[in-house]
Order: C-alpha cells, then structure tokens, then sequence
C-alpha cells in the first residue's frame, strides 16, 4: 500500500470511510429489533438476524449531529461545538424522535436549553453509550492518528459523561482511536484492537482497560460465538444494559470472533441482545473502516441506499476532505520546529 501514488490512496480512505459510516448505520439498524432481548427470546422470535431496514435509532441520529459540527470546524470540534449542534437542530434530539433516546442525552439536551453550560450539563448523567457509539466520525477526521483521536473523543465525550460515570469517555477513546487505526494505511485486526486500549488514561481509565482484555481473551478462549455469548452474558453485564462497561468490550471482542468481517461482525451484534443497536453500530463502525464499502453484501448496500436519510457516501467524502485539511494544517504547523531540531 505505500507504493501508491496519493490520488490512490485518498480514494481508498474515502472507500473505508464510507464504509465506516455503512457499518455503522447497518449496525444501527440490524440491532434495533433485538434491543433489549435476551438470547433466547431473540431465537425464539427471529431465528437468526440477518437483514435490516430502515435508517437506525439514537445512534445515528447523534453520529451525525457530531460529523455536522466536525464539519462545520474544519475538524477542531470540541464539546461546545456538539453543543451548539444540538442547539442548532433542536429537532434532532426531541419531537417525534423523543423516544429513541437514553435518558443521559435528553438530560443533558434539556439542560444545555435551560442554559448551562456545556461543561455542566454532564453532571449527575447515568452511564451510557452515548458518546461512543457515535464517535466514529472523530476516528476519521484524525484517520492513521489514533492518538490525536483519542484527545478529542476525550473532550467531546465530557458533554454526556463526567465523574463518576467517565468510565463512559473510556468507551469512546478506544472507540475513537481504534477507527482511526482501522483506517490508516495497511490496517490490520490486531492492530485496532491493540489501539482500543493504547490511549485510554492508564491510570483513571484502568476498569475500561482490564474490561476490554478480559472481553478478548474470553473471546480467545471460548473460540465461538455461542459460547462466548453465554458466557459474556453471564460475567460481564451492567445495572444498565447501555453502559459503556459493557457495550465496549463485547463490541471489540465480537470484532475478533467474526475476525474483523463485517457480516460476521454484524450478525454477531444483531443477535446478541441487550444493547444489540449500539454494539451492532461501533462494531459495524470498526468492520466497515477496517474492509471498506466493498466489505458488505450487495443486498445490504442497496437497502442502505433506500432507507438511510443521509448519502453516506458524501459525508464520508467530506469528512475525509475535513481530515486531510486538518492533517495539512497540523504538518505545516510542525515543520519549522522539525526543521530546527534537524539544523542542531
């Protein structure tokens, strides 16, 4: 891959994008009839899932609330920029989509409309995966910069999750840095998910941490989805089905059972239960960066295209032309500095 020229690779991190933002979405909605099922019921009333429609749920709605402020800062966006998105389009989060949000995010929604500030709004929210799940766009706007990544999941996460629930900023830092490792020049599996716990806070973040290795070796170990189902509901679940303590570490370790495949990846989440909506859109996320759009059956392409009420391919080309400019802007801005360490 380092032998292509940049005109090559600029299309393939587009590809991978968009297939980031595929995955996603598929994720979001192959998941939503199962959320909150248990296994059993799951088999008892589907059989297995493998077929979607429509254009997801909170997820999405709130992927693309931070992709718009992404945009709109030319990639700089920080937890008021969010903000003032959720401000900007207070339809998104409200009305008739009332419903399909966690109780952190519309606490936090209505408190911003209160007038608090962003840094407060956080204060007394429930755990939740609602940072994480729709962090991806960050991992592409710092594609192949996973630290980078990390830094700005961090911020933007404290708008939904702060003190004694940061455990939850954890989920979205090896979330973030894993998507942006996912799409950086010759990515491999072992390397994203090396990246999921590369830049979380050694220290605040350890729980996070040792839940993600523990998450990947019982993958490891049990070598099968059945069993690993079993057993991870059995030793890993939460008060609340949506805290990231127990959505993050199923997702990557789902990730490594379906070995980094996107329909394998999907189906996995999708017929998992609990928060299968959520799981479903990080793992798809991960899935779609690391295999591109290419990656999906054709079948579940053209449903994207039908139902999703965003054309995932021009976000995908915009956040990309928003990653270059920043990656552009963050080189010039170390040159002199490099160029003077070279001159002593």
């Amino acid at each position: 891959m380092a032998d292509r020229n940049p005109a090559e690779a600029a299309s393939d991190l587009v590809e991978r994008a968009e297939g980031c933002l595929i995955g996603g979405l598929i994720g979001d909605a192959i998941g939503t009839p199962s959320e909150g099922l248990e296994p059993e019921e799951i088999e008892r009333r589907f059989g297995w899932i493998d077929r979607f429609s429509g254009d997801g749920t909170d997820d999405s709605i709130m992927k693309y609330l931070l992709a718009d402020a992404l945009i709109a800062t030319d990639g700089q966006a920080n937890a008021d920029d969010w903000a003032a998105e959720w401000l900007r389009r207070p339809e998104s989060i409200g009305g008739d989509k009332v419903d399909r949000f966690f109780a952190s995010v519309l606490h936090s929604a209505a408190k911003l409309r209160y007038g608090l500030t962003p840094r407060r709004v956080a204060l007394g929210n429930m755990p939740s995966s609602s940072s994480a799940m729709s962090i991806a766009p960050v991992g592409i706007v710092n594609a192949g910069h996973p630290r980078a990544a990390a830094a700005q999941a961090q911020e933007i996460a404290s708008l939904l999750h702060v003190d004694e629930v940061a455990f939850c900023q954890d989920g979205a830092v090896a979330i973030a840095a894993a998507t942006a490792v996912a799409l950086g020049p010759g990515a491999r599996l072992d390397d994203v998910l090396a990246a999921a716990t590369a830049h979380i806070k050694p220290w605040s973040g350890s729980e996070m941490i040792a839940l993600i290795g523990q998450a990947l070796a019982l993958a490891r170990e049990t070598a099968d989805y059945t069993a690993f189902r079993t057993a991870y509901h059995q030793r890993f679940r939460r008060a609340i089905a949506c805290d990231s303590r127990e959505t993050v570490p199923a997702t990557l370790a789902l990730l490594q059972l379906a070995a980094g495949d996107p329909y394998r990846t999907l189906c996995y989440a999708a017929n998992f239960g609990r928060d299968a909506d959520t799981i479903g859109c990080m793992a798809g996320s991960l899935a779609g960066a690391l295999a591109g759009r290419r990656g999906f059956p054709a079948a579940w392409l053209a449903t994207v295209a039908r139902d999703a009420d965003r054309d995932q391919g021009a976000l995908a080309r915009a956040l990309v032309e928003v990653a270059r400019r920043k990656a552009a802007r963050e080189i010039a801005a170390w040159r002199p500095l490099a160029g003077r360490a070279e001159a002593t």
